[in-house]
This record gives structure tokens, sequence and C-alpha cells, in this order.
């Protein structure tokens, strides 16, 4: 399987910034919101992830969604992977 790596772009830190200050992730979780931020400014369908202390908890993802799409770019839909099925 091939894979890319994503550029951590100037956007992404600006988006991951908004997500800390606007409340979508708390501030003891800047990598993650450098990870949700990343897959939005590259237009990712999925983030797919293991912690749902930060990332995928449904407590979260609402104000995650929101301030994406206020900082201009449309938010993957974040889920663990076995909520894909095997392709």
């Amino acid at each position: 399987m091939d894979m890319t790596v994503l550029e951590v772009t100037e956007d992404a830190i600006v988006l991951a910034q908004r997500l800390i200050v606007g409340g979508g992730l708390p501030s003891q979780a800047r990598i993650d919101a450098l990870h949700v931020a990343t897959a939005a400014v590259h237009g990712m369908d999925y983030l797919l992830t293991w912690n749902c202390r930060h990332i995928a908890n449904a407590t979260l993802r609402g104000k995650i969604e929101e301030l994406c799409r206020a900082g201009g770019f449309e938010p993957p839909t974040i889920c663990m992977p076995l909520e894909l099925p095997e392709e």
C-alpha cells in the first residue's frame, strides 16, 4: 500500500491554533490539533485514529468541524479504523 506523508503547512499550523483557541481541542492536545488541521488542509476524506480522548471524541467533533469550516477547510470524517470496511 502506498502512503503519502502530508506536509505540515502554515495553513495547518494556523488552523491547529484555531482549534485550540476556539475550544475544539484542549490546550494540551496541540499535536492532536495539528493532526486534524493537516488532514483538513490537505482535503483528506477521513482521519483514522485510536485517540478517543481528543480526536475521535463525539463531544468535541461538532466544534472541531465548525472551527475547520470557519477557517475555510472541510473537516475530514474522524473515525476509528474499525469503523471503515476492509477493502
